[in-house]
């Protein structure tokens, strides 16, 4: 699964690069989110959208969506992840576990004891998320996420593409997104 997460574009340099990832998705057989732009994802044909926790409700996205799309929601607290459960989230993603700047407006760090909370309350899957690099994916696992969500460790690699291709194998052991 690839989320798309440009905030800092148009809607029409959005929706040209959101055109082109969806190529790619339908190519490689991957599912494809758009973060935030429920009219981009309707737009590209999108498998579904991940909602950041200062966006639409789920509750209002899957009404625009309907039952066939995915809709993700970003938690940063277990009140937040129960909301988005109860409004009918297919998953959340949960952060930050670890330290990451891409994160650091939402607080410190929530932890892996955090997390356990978390994905023992919920009924939905709970991917981790935050400063989560390969060495780490284990203990997140062992924690109770489903699975991961993956930034930094990929784009901060010094090799992405070796980095990319390690990851890729791990993930055919583990729940990577």
């Amino acid at each position: 699964m690839v989320q798309l997460r440009e905030k800092d574009l148009s809607a029409r340099e959005m929706l040209d690069i959101s055109l082109e990832i969806r190529e790619l998705t339908i190519k490689y057989s991957a599912k494809l989110l758009i973060n935030d732009r429920i009219d981009v994802a309707l737009a590209v044909q999108a498998d579904g959208v991940h909602l950041p926790s200062n966006s639409f409700s789920v509750k209002d996205a899957r009404a625009i969506l309907g039952d066939g799309k995915i809709v993700a929601f970003s938690a940063h607290s277990l009140d937040d992840a129960l909301t988005a459960e109860k409004e009918g989230a297919d998953f959340v993603t949960f952060s930050p576990i670890y330290p990451t700047s891409s994160k650091a407006g939402y607080g410190e760090p929530q932890g892996l004891s955090t997390l356990k909370e978390v994905t023992g309350m919920l009924n939905i899957p709970v991917y981790g998320l935050g400063g989560i690099k390969r060495h780490k994916v284990n203990d997140v696992i062992r924690s109770g996420a489903h699975g991961v969500a993956l930034i930094s460790a990929i784009i901060g690699a010094e090799d992405i593409k070796g980095e990319s291709e390690r990851l890729i194998a791990l993930a055919s052991t583990k729940r990577l997104i």
